[in-house]
Protein backbone atom coordinates (compact mmCIF):
# COMPACT_ATOMS: atom_id res chain seq x y z
CA UNK A 1 0.00 0.00 0.00
CA UNK A 2 1.12 3.33 -0.74
CA UNK A 3 0.05 7.00 -0.11
CA UNK A 4 -2.59 8.50 -2.20
CA UNK A 5 -0.94 11.09 -5.26
CA UNK A 6 -4.87 11.68 -5.63
CA UNK A 7 -4.93 16.12 -4.79
CA UNK A 8 -8.70 15.62 -3.87
CA UNK A 9 -7.38 13.98 -1.10
CA UNK A 10 -6.60 15.21 2.22
CA UNK A 11 -3.20 16.38 3.15
CA UNK A 12 -1.54 14.98 6.02
CA UNK A 13 2.09 16.56 7.34
CA UNK A 14 3.92 14.54 9.73
CA UNK A 15 6.63 15.99 11.91
CA UNK A 16 9.28 13.01 12.28
CA UNK A 17 8.52 10.72 10.12
CA UNK A 18 11.60 8.77 10.46
CA UNK A 19 10.51 8.18 14.58
CA UNK A 20 8.50 5.94 16.30
CA UNK A 21 5.06 8.28 16.63
CA UNK A 22 5.47 9.67 12.92
CA UNK A 23 6.30 6.74 11.09
CA UNK A 24 3.60 4.87 12.97
CA UNK A 25 0.92 7.97 11.78
CA UNK A 26 2.12 7.81 8.20
CA UNK A 27 1.69 3.62 8.24
CA UNK A 28 -1.69 3.86 9.94
CA UNK A 29 -3.22 6.74 7.41
CA UNK A 30 -1.46 4.65 4.52
CA UNK A 31 -3.49 1.78 5.57
CA UNK A 32 -6.58 3.00 6.12
CA UNK A 33 -9.59 2.54 3.92
CA UNK A 34 -9.40 6.69 3.31
CA UNK A 35 -6.90 8.24 0.69
CA UNK A 36 -4.61 10.52 2.29
CA UNK A 37 -1.24 12.29 0.43
CA UNK A 38 1.20 12.37 2.69
CA UNK A 39 4.38 14.93 3.25
CA UNK A 40 7.05 13.86 5.88
CA UNK A 41 9.29 16.06 7.47
CA UNK A 42 12.98 15.04 8.27
CA UNK A 43 15.72 17.01 9.15
CA UNK A 44 17.86 14.94 6.86
CA UNK A 45 15.80 13.31 3.49
CA UNK A 46 19.18 11.60 2.59
CA UNK A 47 19.10 9.08 5.43
CA UNK A 48 17.66 5.75 4.61
CA UNK A 49 15.16 5.74 6.86
CA UNK A 50 14.08 8.89 5.03
CA UNK A 51 14.57 6.93 1.93
CA UNK A 52 12.26 4.47 2.57
CA UNK A 53 8.98 6.48 2.91
CA UNK A 54 9.10 7.21 -1.24
CA UNK A 55 8.61 3.92 -1.80
CA UNK A 56 5.27 4.21 -0.27
CA UNK A 57 4.48 7.34 -2.04
CA UNK A 58 5.18 9.85 0.48
CA UNK A 59 6.73 13.43 -0.05
CA UNK A 60 9.83 13.92 2.18
CA UNK A 61 10.31 17.73 2.92
CA UNK A 62 13.67 19.10 4.63
CA UNK A 63 12.86 21.30 7.55
CA UNK A 64 14.62 22.55 10.76
CA UNK A 65 11.87 23.05 12.88
CA UNK A 66 13.73 25.60 15.68
CA UNK A 67 13.76 29.61 16.01
CA UNK A 68 14.73 31.39 13.09
CA UNK A 69 12.92 28.56 10.87
CA UNK A 70 9.23 29.83 11.35
CA UNK A 71 9.22 30.91 7.64
CA UNK A 72 10.12 27.29 6.83
CA UNK A 73 7.76 25.60 8.74
CA UNK A 74 4.69 27.39 7.83
CA UNK A 75 5.64 26.90 4.26
CA UNK A 76 5.87 23.33 5.32
CA UNK A 77 2.73 23.32 6.58
CA UNK A 78 1.07 25.23 3.80
CA UNK A 79 -2.52 23.41 2.52
CA UNK A 80 -2.40 20.81 5.04
CA UNK A 81 -5.76 19.80 6.25
CA UNK A 82 -4.03 17.89 8.98
CA UNK A 83 -0.77 18.30 10.85
CA UNK A 84 0.69 15.50 13.13
CA UNK A 85 2.97 17.02 15.60
CA UNK A 86 5.67 16.00 18.39
CA UNK A 87 8.53 17.15 20.06
CA UNK A 88 11.73 15.03 20.89
CA UNK A 89 12.77 15.65 24.46
CA UNK A 90 15.81 13.56 24.39
CA UNK A 91 17.25 15.62 21.11
CA UNK A 92 16.10 19.19 22.37
CA UNK A 93 17.60 18.62 26.14
CA UNK A 94 15.52 20.94 27.75
CA UNK A 95 12.34 22.62 28.82
CA UNK A 96 13.08 25.88 27.39
CA UNK A 97 13.84 24.29 23.73
CA UNK A 98 10.94 21.99 23.81
CA UNK A 99 8.05 24.81 24.61
CA UNK A 100 9.80 27.08 22.06
CA UNK A 101 9.53 24.34 18.85
CA UNK A 102 5.91 23.23 20.05
CA UNK A 103 5.23 26.80 20.37
CA UNK A 104 6.41 27.47 16.60
CA UNK A 105 4.56 24.59 15.05
CA UNK A 106 1.23 25.92 16.70
CA UNK A 107 1.86 29.91 15.49
CA UNK A 108 2.84 27.70 11.68
CA UNK A 109 -0.41 25.75 12.06
CA UNK A 110 -2.47 28.94 12.86
CA UNK A 111 -0.71 31.39 10.00
CA UNK A 112 -1.46 28.29 7.47
CA UNK A 113 -5.31 27.38 8.68
CA UNK A 114 -4.24 24.04 9.41
CA UNK A 115 -7.96 22.17 9.75
CA UNK A 116 -6.95 19.62 12.59
CA UNK A 117 -3.50 19.79 14.33
CA UNK A 118 -2.81 16.57 15.79
CA UNK A 119 -0.83 17.04 19.45
CA UNK A 120 1.26 14.40 21.43
CA UNK A 121 0.69 15.77 24.49
CA UNK A 122 1.71 14.81 28.28
CA UNK A 123 -0.10 15.76 31.55
CA UNK A 124 1.85 18.31 33.74
CA UNK A 125 3.21 16.12 37.15
CA UNK A 126 3.92 19.43 38.49
CA UNK A 127 0.48 20.95 38.01
CA UNK A 128 -0.90 17.86 39.64
CA UNK A 129 1.59 17.19 42.47
CA UNK A 130 1.31 20.81 43.11
CA UNK A 131 4.91 21.38 42.78
CA UNK A 132 6.03 18.34 44.48
CA UNK A 133 7.13 16.49 41.19
CA UNK A 134 8.85 19.35 39.80
CA UNK A 135 11.19 17.48 37.77
CA UNK A 136 9.77 15.80 34.69
CA UNK A 137 10.29 18.57 32.78
CA UNK A 138 9.69 16.66 29.31
CA UNK A 139 5.67 16.15 30.14
CA UNK A 140 5.27 19.51 31.88
CA UNK A 141 6.73 21.22 28.66
CA UNK A 142 4.40 19.25 26.84
CA UNK A 143 1.41 20.29 28.93
CA UNK A 144 2.63 23.95 28.69
CA UNK A 145 2.20 23.43 24.86
CA UNK A 146 -0.82 22.11 25.20
CA UNK A 147 -2.07 25.19 27.14
CA UNK A 148 -1.07 27.52 24.61
CA UNK A 149 -2.67 25.36 21.99
CA UNK A 150 -5.68 25.21 23.40
CA UNK A 151 -5.64 29.37 23.66
CA UNK A 152 -4.30 29.40 20.08
CA UNK A 153 -7.87 29.11 18.11
CA UNK A 154 -6.37 26.05 16.10
CA UNK A 155 -8.35 22.95 16.18
CA UNK A 156 -7.03 20.09 17.46
CA UNK A 157 -7.04 16.71 18.81
CA UNK A 158 -4.97 14.87 21.24
CA UNK A 159 -3.14 11.55 21.49
CA UNK A 160 -0.83 11.12 24.16
CA UNK A 161 1.96 8.54 23.65
CA UNK A 162 1.83 6.29 26.92
CA UNK A 163 4.53 4.11 27.91
CA UNK A 164 6.65 2.60 25.62
CA UNK A 165 6.46 -1.27 25.33
CA UNK A 166 10.02 -0.92 24.17
CA UNK A 167 11.22 0.30 27.46
CA UNK A 168 10.66 -3.34 28.82
CA UNK A 169 13.69 -4.91 26.62
CA UNK A 170 15.70 -1.78 26.01
CA UNK A 171 16.46 1.73 27.63
CA UNK A 172 15.57 3.42 30.84
CA UNK A 173 13.35 0.10 32.02
CA UNK A 174 15.36 -3.04 30.70
CA UNK A 175 15.68 -6.05 32.22
CA UNK A 176 18.85 -7.26 34.28
CA UNK A 177 19.96 -10.34 33.96
CA UNK A 178 20.15 -12.23 37.59
CA UNK A 179 23.06 -14.88 38.87
CA UNK A 180 20.01 -17.33 38.86
CA UNK A 181 19.39 -16.88 35.18
CA UNK A 182 16.37 -14.42 36.09
CA UNK A 183 15.58 -10.96 35.00
CA UNK A 184 14.81 -8.26 37.36
CA UNK A 185 13.33 -5.08 36.28
CA UNK A 186 14.55 -1.92 37.99
CA UNK A 187 11.75 0.31 37.91
CA UNK A 188 10.86 2.88 40.15
CA UNK A 189 6.95 2.19 40.91
CA UNK A 190 4.74 -0.04 43.24
CA UNK A 191 3.92 -3.20 41.47
CA UNK A 192 0.44 -2.26 41.88
CA UNK A 193 1.16 0.82 39.77
CA UNK A 194 -1.30 1.28 36.64
CA UNK A 195 0.93 1.86 32.88
CA UNK A 196 -0.49 2.27 29.68
CA UNK A 197 1.65 0.29 27.37
CA UNK A 198 1.87 0.62 24.03
CA UNK A 199 4.06 -0.65 20.88
CA UNK A 200 4.46 2.67 19.59
CA UNK A 201 5.65 1.78 16.35
CA UNK A 202 3.31 -0.96 15.21
CA UNK A 203 -0.26 0.52 17.19
CA UNK A 204 0.25 4.73 17.83
CA UNK A 205 -1.21 5.60 14.47
CA UNK A 206 -4.42 4.07 14.48
CA UNK A 207 -5.07 5.92 17.65
CA UNK A 208 -4.08 9.47 15.63
CA UNK A 209 -6.46 7.72 12.69
CA UNK A 210 -8.80 7.38 14.82
CA UNK A 211 -8.71 10.88 16.44
CA UNK A 212 -8.99 11.79 12.43
CA UNK A 213 -11.44 9.97 11.00
CA UNK A 214 -13.49 8.40 14.03
CA UNK A 215 -16.98 9.50 14.91
CA UNK A 216 -17.14 11.70 17.77
CA UNK A 217 -13.57 12.93 17.19
CA UNK A 218 -11.90 14.95 15.58
CA UNK A 219 -11.19 18.98 17.15
CA UNK A 220 -11.98 19.12 20.87
CA UNK A 221 -11.14 15.08 21.43
CA UNK A 222 -8.46 13.32 23.17
CA UNK A 223 -7.47 9.68 22.62
CA UNK A 224 -6.01 7.83 24.69
CA UNK A 225 -3.49 5.17 23.72
CA UNK A 226 -1.67 1.95 25.59
CA UNK A 227 -3.73 -0.96 27.55
CA UNK A 228 -4.15 -0.13 31.09
CA UNK A 229 -1.98 -2.82 33.11
CA UNK A 230 -0.44 -3.23 36.45
CA UNK A 231 3.41 -3.34 37.00
CA UNK A 232 3.03 -6.96 38.54
CA UNK A 233 0.91 -8.24 35.57
CA UNK A 234 3.27 -7.19 33.71
CA UNK A 235 5.92 -9.17 35.33
CA UNK A 236 3.89 -12.21 35.70
CA UNK A 237 2.71 -11.91 31.69
CA UNK A 238 6.47 -11.51 30.75
CA UNK A 239 6.91 -15.05 32.72
CA UNK A 240 4.16 -16.68 31.07
CA UNK A 241 5.54 -15.52 27.92
CA UNK A 242 9.41 -15.71 28.03
CA UNK A 243 9.45 -18.96 30.39
CA UNK A 244 11.70 -17.38 32.36
CA UNK A 245 11.21 -15.63 36.14
CA UNK A 246 10.50 -11.79 35.69
CA UNK A 247 10.85 -10.19 39.24
CA UNK A 248 10.38 -6.47 40.55
CA UNK A 249 13.46 -4.16 41.97
CA UNK A 250 12.01 -0.82 43.77
CA UNK A 251 15.04 0.87 42.91
CA UNK A 252 15.58 4.47 44.89
CA UNK A 253 16.12 7.98 43.51
CA UNK A 254 19.86 7.43 43.71
CA UNK A 255 20.60 3.67 42.53
CA UNK A 256 17.98 4.55 39.53
CA UNK A 257 19.96 7.61 38.72
CA UNK A 258 23.36 5.05 38.70
CA UNK A 259 21.49 2.45 36.36
CA UNK A 260 21.09 4.85 34.01
CA UNK A 261 24.41 6.42 34.08
CA UNK A 262 25.56 3.23 33.07
CA UNK A 263 22.59 2.72 30.32
CA UNK A 264 24.47 6.64 29.01
CA UNK A 265 21.08 7.86 30.30
CA UNK A 266 21.83 11.32 31.31
CA UNK A 267 21.61 11.91 34.64
CA UNK A 268 18.71 14.95 33.90
CA UNK A 269 16.79 12.59 32.26
CA UNK A 270 17.07 9.80 34.79
CA UNK A 271 15.74 12.02 37.94
CA UNK A 272 12.67 13.00 35.76
CA UNK A 273 12.25 9.53 34.51
CA UNK A 274 12.02 8.97 38.55
CA UNK A 275 9.62 11.13 39.42
CA UNK A 276 7.72 10.41 36.08
CA UNK A 277 7.25 6.76 37.60
CA UNK A 278 6.09 8.39 40.89
CA UNK A 279 3.04 10.74 39.41
CA UNK A 280 1.96 7.34 37.49
CA UNK A 281 1.67 5.54 40.69
CA UNK A 282 0.60 8.00 42.71
CA UNK A 283 -2.13 9.86 39.97
CA UNK A 284 -1.96 7.30 36.70
CA UNK A 285 -0.18 8.25 33.44
CA UNK A 286 -3.32 10.30 32.34
CA UNK A 287 -4.47 11.32 35.45
CA UNK A 288 -8.00 10.54 36.36
CA UNK A 289 -9.27 9.89 32.75
CA UNK A 290 -10.78 6.14 32.14
CA UNK A 291 -8.48 4.68 29.92
CA UNK A 292 -10.87 2.08 28.76
CA UNK A 293 -14.20 3.73 28.23
CA UNK A 294 -12.23 6.68 25.97
CA UNK A 295 -11.04 4.22 23.92
CA UNK A 296 -13.88 1.98 23.07
CA UNK A 297 -15.44 5.92 22.54
CA UNK A 298 -12.56 5.99 19.89
CA UNK A 299 -13.68 2.69 18.48
CA UNK A 300 -10.07 1.50 19.09
CA UNK A 301 -9.44 -2.09 20.52
CA UNK A 302 -5.95 -2.06 21.83
CA UNK A 303 -3.80 -4.64 21.78
CA UNK A 304 -2.74 -6.82 24.85
CA UNK A 305 0.53 -6.67 26.97
CA UNK A 306 0.57 -10.22 25.78
CA UNK A 307 -0.58 -9.93 22.31
CA UNK A 308 2.42 -6.91 21.76
CA UNK A 309 5.00 -9.48 22.99
CA UNK A 310 3.68 -12.28 20.59
CA UNK A 311 4.05 -9.68 17.66
CA UNK A 312 7.85 -9.21 18.69
CA UNK A 313 10.74 -10.04 16.16
CA UNK A 314 12.16 -13.52 16.92
CA UNK A 315 15.31 -13.41 19.54
CA UNK A 316 13.69 -10.24 21.04
CA UNK A 317 13.66 -11.58 24.73
CA UNK A 318 16.71 -13.68 24.30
Amino acid sequence: MVASNNTNAPLAVIIGVTGQQGGSVANALIQSDKPYRIVGLTRDVSKPSAQAWIQKGVLLREVDISPGKEADVTKAFEGADIVFAMTNAAELGTKEKEVAQGKLMVDAAKTAQVRLFVWSNLDSPAKWSKGRLSAVWFSDSKAEITDYLRDSDVPFALVPAGVYFSNFVQGAAARVKQPDGSYALMLPCLPTTMLPIIDTARDYGMHVRAAIENSGMGPGSEVLTGVNISYEDVLAQLSQFTGTKYTAYQASRDEWVSINEARRIPAVFSAALYEAYQFTTEFGCYGDKDVVANQKAAGITQLTFLEMCQNQSPGTFD
